[in-house]
């Protein structure tokens, strides 16, 4: 385990976010998504959002987390996490809104070159921490499919699969997801 620690995000981090958040789909999600889709992607219209996720965020229960990795003579943010009340982006087609006690991922990302070294780990628990403190009881997070590399890291920590999925339509391209949970007090 790297020397580490997870603190809220603040809008100056809003870049290093978005360009976390495009590295790792460029790198993780290369042969899931067509390669011109990753390529548009804009890291500043990125940043952009990130830094209202930070700012504006619709409630005090979403957060956004970042993961800093000490080094002798300099830190460095390494990854993130979102997540929030359960809205209509953690629901399966057609489903009804879930309970106010589901907080939703929306995301969680380490950056490849300095993945499996506690960062994800630090990230969830303190995500949660934070959603014990604001009263949610179980958590849900959509993982694609293909992404054994998520699905295996959320259910080493007592993530199983709820039973909902969806496809993401992806420039005609339908990305299949399938949908986790957990209870939140024996996360």
């Amino acid at each position: 385990m790297a020397l580490g620690f997870v603190r809220p995000a603040r809008p100056e981090d809003a870049g290093e976010i978005a360009r976390i958040q495009l590295s790792t789909w460029r790198s993780a999600y290369r042969r899931m998504f067509p390669a011109h889709v990753l390529a548009g992607l804009d890291e500043g219209y990125l940043a952009r959002g990130w830094t209202e996720a930070i700012t504006a965020a619709p409630s005090a229960r979403h957060r956004v987390l970042i993961a800093v990795e000490q080094g002798e003579s300099s830190a460095h943010v390494v990854g993130f996490a979102a997540s929030g009340p359960a809205d209509e982006q953690a629901l399966a087609p057609e489903e009804k809104p879930l309970p106010e006690d589901v907080a939703a991922v929306t995301d969680l990302l380490i950056e490849p070159r300095w993945g499996r070294r506690g960062h994800g780990s630090r990230l969830l628990a303190a995500a949660v921490d934070n959603w014990r403190d604001d009263g949610f009881r179980t958590a849900v997070a959509w993982v694609y499919d293909a992404d054994s590399v998520m699905r295996e890291f959320l259910g080493s920590t007592g993530w199983e699969p709820d039973g909902a999925s969806r496809a993401l339509d992806v420039d005609d391209l339908l990305v299949p997801q399938i949908r986790l949970h957990v209870a939140v007090s024996g996360a």
